[in-house]
């Protein structure tokens, strides 16, 4: 190699394009790819985050509409009155509650009715369909039919087929009143059902009906199928429908103010939110109750979306 052609500078600088231009075309490539979504991450960090930001900073004030003389800073005291106050810890305890039970009997009712609806039957599709409708109603207007369609004292249909096998002179309970918090996971249950249902038929749909045949032919029963086969390949599908379920289930608000207004120990975190804001006009106190509610909330979301990636590397082995 000659001298000239170590220090002739065209050849360095060539080889410097050579080795950006790959580089800038990459970038160029990505950003072509993310650009179209930016007005979708505009838009949500407008609609969520701001919203989230605002009340964030009103959780360290002093703002209660009641005394307009006593806004001001409060640093932590919003936060120290929540964690210390008894209703809304009673409202923690029934939030837990009422999410455990509804998710629980939610799940092995959807468990149950995919595992008929995986069967070939005439009808099936329409069965499905039927199934699958409590979900699709508005929750607002599945709160109020329970309410009045079903526990109605006078006119609802428990209190009615009691009186038909019971006897006209039986008296008949009042179901709102006599198991408050039991008639709210009722509702409850009947609406998230068909979204666990719908979860674990996709699990039992994509499990290999090959490893089920074999099973069979060396002589194993139904029983023994779904526990060393069905049951394992629907873990991570029972877990995602568990914890997709809690997410909603742990936000809701519909069914315990349409039910019950929150009384008789239905109160949960939402709820008690709702009151704090609209009845006592404490702003800074409800949005520092609105910041628990999401921490929490957001911790089950994080177990959720673990699970669902696991799922999906499952999957893609």
């Amino acid at each position: 190699m000659s001298t000239a052609s170590l220090t002739d500078p065209v050849p360095a600088a060539a080889a410097g394009r050579d080795r950006a231009g790959p580089t800038g075309r990459h970038l160029r490539g990505a950003w072509a790819r993310r650009a179209p979504l930016l007005p979708a991450l505009v838009f949500m960090i407008v609609v969520t985050q701001l919203p989230f930001v605002g009340t964030l900073v009103i959780s360290f004030l002093h703002w209660n509409a009641l005394d307009p003389a006593g806004r001001g800073f409060g640093g932590l005291a919003n936060y120290a009155h929540a964690l210390g106050d008894p209703a809304l810890r009673a409202s923690l305890l029934t939030t837990v509650e009422l999410t455990v039970t509804v998710v629980a009997v939610s799940l092995l009712l959807g468990l149950g009715t995919a595992l008929l609806l995986d069967r070939r039957f005439p009808g099936r599709g329409l069965v499905r369909t039927m199934l699958i409708t409590p979900f699709l109603v508005v929750p607002a207007a599945s709160a109020l039919l329970w309410k009045h369609a079903l526990y109605n004292a006078s006119y609802g249909l428990l209190d009615g087929l009691l009186t038909a096998f019971g006897g006209s002179g039986a008296p008949q309970p009042d179901w709102l009143s006599a198991v408050p918090l039991l008639a709210v996971e009722a509702s409850l249950v009947w609406q998230w059902t068909p979204f666990m249902m719908l979860i674990v038929l996709a699990g039992l749909q994509s499990r290999p009906l090959d490893a089920v045949e074999a099973a069979r032919v060396d002589g194993a029963d139904a029983w023994q199928i779904f526990r060393h086969l069905t049951l394992p390949h629907l873990r991570r599908y029972l877990e995602l429908a568990a914890l997709l379920g809690s997410i909603y289930v742990v936000q809701n608000f519909d069914a315990v103010f349409t039910l019950t207004s929150g009384s008789l120990g239905t109160a949960n975190l939402p709820y008690t939110v709702y009151r704090t804001f609209y009845e006592g006009h404490d702003y800074g106190q409800a949005s520092a109750e609105g910041v628990i509610v999401v921490v929490l909330t957001t911790a089950i979301a994080t177990l959720a979306l673990r699970t669902v990636l696991a799922l999906f590397r499952e999957e893609t082995r």
